[in-house]
Protein backbone atom coordinates (compact mmCIF):
# COMPACT_ATOMS: atom_id res chain seq x y z
CA UNK A 1 0.00 0.00 0.00
CA UNK A 2 1.00 3.58 -0.83
CA UNK A 3 1.82 6.19 1.89
CA UNK A 4 2.49 9.90 1.16
CA UNK A 5 2.67 12.69 3.56
CA UNK A 6 -0.11 14.88 4.35
CA UNK A 7 1.99 17.89 2.58
CA UNK A 8 2.72 15.71 -0.25
CA UNK A 9 -0.69 14.83 -0.57
CA UNK A 10 -2.18 18.59 -0.95
CA UNK A 11 0.28 19.21 -4.07
CA UNK A 12 -0.59 16.01 -5.55
CA UNK A 13 -4.34 15.08 -4.73
CA UNK A 14 -5.77 15.56 -8.74
CA UNK A 15 -3.52 13.38 -9.95
CA UNK A 16 -3.80 10.77 -6.96
CA UNK A 17 -7.24 10.92 -7.14
CA UNK A 18 -7.17 9.38 -11.10
CA UNK A 19 -4.55 6.94 -9.89
CA UNK A 20 -5.64 5.59 -6.76
CA UNK A 21 -6.36 1.29 -7.11
CA UNK A 22 -8.43 -0.66 -4.64
CA UNK A 23 -5.34 -1.13 -2.12
CA UNK A 24 -5.68 2.82 -1.63
CA UNK A 25 -3.15 5.65 -0.11
CA UNK A 26 -2.26 6.15 3.28
CA UNK A 27 -1.86 9.58 4.13
CA UNK A 28 0.10 10.30 6.81
CA UNK A 29 1.32 13.33 9.32
CA UNK A 30 4.45 13.39 11.17
CA UNK A 31 4.77 8.99 10.00
CA UNK A 32 1.38 8.58 12.00
CA UNK A 33 -1.41 7.50 9.36
CA UNK A 34 -3.89 9.78 9.27
CA UNK A 35 -6.45 8.87 6.58
CA UNK A 36 -6.75 6.49 3.67
CA UNK A 37 -7.92 7.10 0.10
CA UNK A 38 -9.52 4.76 -1.64
CA UNK A 39 -12.04 4.42 -4.60
CA UNK A 40 -15.39 3.91 -4.76
CA UNK A 41 -16.63 0.44 -5.81
CA UNK A 42 -18.32 0.82 -8.88
CA UNK A 43 -21.24 -1.94 -7.50
CA UNK A 44 -22.02 0.40 -4.32
CA UNK A 45 -22.02 3.59 -6.63
CA UNK A 46 -24.88 2.32 -8.00
CA UNK A 47 -27.01 1.67 -5.11
CA UNK A 48 -26.91 5.97 -4.27
CA UNK A 49 -30.67 6.98 -5.50
CA UNK A 50 -31.49 3.38 -6.39
CA UNK A 51 -34.99 3.63 -4.39
CA UNK A 52 -35.72 7.08 -5.31
CA UNK A 53 -39.67 6.98 -5.97
CA UNK A 54 -40.35 4.02 -4.49
CA UNK A 55 -40.72 4.93 -0.98
CA UNK A 56 -43.58 7.48 0.35
CA UNK A 57 -43.14 9.51 3.36
CA UNK A 58 -46.52 9.77 5.94
CA UNK A 59 -46.71 12.70 7.54
CA UNK A 60 -43.93 14.73 9.50
CA UNK A 61 -40.52 12.80 9.66
CA UNK A 62 -38.87 15.92 11.51
CA UNK A 63 -41.24 16.19 14.27
CA UNK A 64 -41.14 14.22 17.58
CA UNK A 65 -44.13 14.76 18.11
CA UNK A 66 -43.50 16.02 21.37
CA UNK A 67 -44.69 19.89 21.44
Amino acid sequence: MKKIGATKFKGQCLSLLEKVNREGIVITKHGKPLAKLIPIEEQSSKLIGRMKGKIKIKGDIISTMFR
